[in-house]
């Protein structure tokens, strides 16, 4: 006797339902950091478009934003949190190796016992949990779930480092997503290219650390190499979720790259040939570069900013160490 096995389905469709932020409590202008850099207010302006960036106090971690990003998106969400059954973390700032930032959360916020992962996609972290719960959502492997993007990168950074240093910030960005009757998600463009894993990432292993070998690891990046790779590359990753969502640049109500740098996202909107009626997500400027929580906290900023656009189509596109990518068009809640 054959005995065949049931498997489990879902709904047609899924949607992002709401967002939630939280950003790091001091505000950090360039002055602050340009001494060990031998650097100008002046030069980080023009080289990243950043202002000023968000960083945390010491005793606030990279759970503690999540936590709190998750709360008001579930909150906003009218989901109870005991009905969320998949909460999905994007970090590259866990404090221990073991367990994951998601399980804690999970807890935290009253969705326990949901099953609850870690994800290491550095800045296209978010995108990359974002296409996972949409297939589990419509696989039938849960009904609602959250995914946050959390970063401290202040505890990563060598504040004498002219690589990197001076981008960097600390927040959470958070979105529940469930079922929809019409097609919330697009399609997800997302790949790696582990040949150039050495373009940025941490300079030192935990291990090395551990023997004396080399100092507490931290963040380094080979500019000139991301730079080029992000604007050629990354520009037929963004025109190629279009194509596959059926969405031309004109129907966008917004565009939410990772906010790695101003020039960056500049010439992505250049290159994709977007309308002004396009809003840009230029979260950057004040908030810097967060990693996996830049995308969710541009676009927060975005619906507070500009609530017109709700309801309306967004391109979002994340990309950083691995390299790895992550693009997909979204409507917004």
């Amino acid at each position: 006797m054959t005995v065949t096995l049931k498997q489990s389905t879902g709904p047609a469709h899924t949607r992002i339902y709401a967002y939630g932020a939280a950003r790091g409590e001091n505000a950090v202008p360039n002055d602050d950091l340009i001494g060990p850099i031998d650097s100008s207010d002046e030069w980080i302006r023009q080289r990243t478009g950043i202002i000023t960036r968000v960083r945390a106090v010491p005793e606030t971690s990279a759970i503690d934003l999540a936590t709190d990003a998750v709360a008001e998106a579930i909150e906003r969400s009218g989901v109870a949190a005991d009905k969320i059954d998949a909460v999905i973390v994007a970090t590259i700032s866990n404090p221990k190796q073991t367990p994951s930032v998601a399980a804690i959360v999970a807890d935290r916020v009253g969705s326990n016992p949901a099953a609850a992962y870690d994800v290491n996609a550095a800045c296209a972290g978010f995108a990359y949990g974002v296409a996972q719960a949409d297939a589990l959502i419509r696989a039938g492997a849960a009904h609602y779930a959250v995914v946050v993007g959390t970063e401290k990168l202040s505890d990563v950074v060598d504040p004498a480092d002219r690589s990197i240093s001076f981008l960097l910030g600390d927040g959470a960005g958070a979105v529940v997503i469930g079922p929809s009757d019409t097609p919330g998600i697009g399609p997800t463009v997302w790949g790696s290219d582990g040949s150039r894993a050495g373009a940025v990432g941490m300079n030192h292993t935990l291990v090395e650390f551990r023997d004396g070998a080399a100092p507490w690891p931290t963040l380094r990046q080979e500019g000139p190499t991301v730079f080029r790779w992000a604007v050629w590359e990354m520009a037929k990753v963004a025109r190629q979720a279009l194509d596959d969502a059926g969405v031309e640049p004109g129907d966008l109500a917004a565009f939410v790259p990772h906010q790695a740098n101003m020039r960056i996202i500049d010439e992505l909107a250049k290159q994709l040939k977007l309308p002004d009626t396009v809003v840009i997500a230029r979260d950057i400027e004040t908030t810097g570069n967060t990693s996996a929580a830049s995308i969710p906290l541009a676009a927060h900023r975005l619906l507070e900013e500009h609530p017109e656009i709700s309801g309306g189509l967004a391109l979002q596109i994340g990309f950083g160490a691995g390299l790895v990518f992550g693009a997909q068009v979204v409507v917004l809640p």
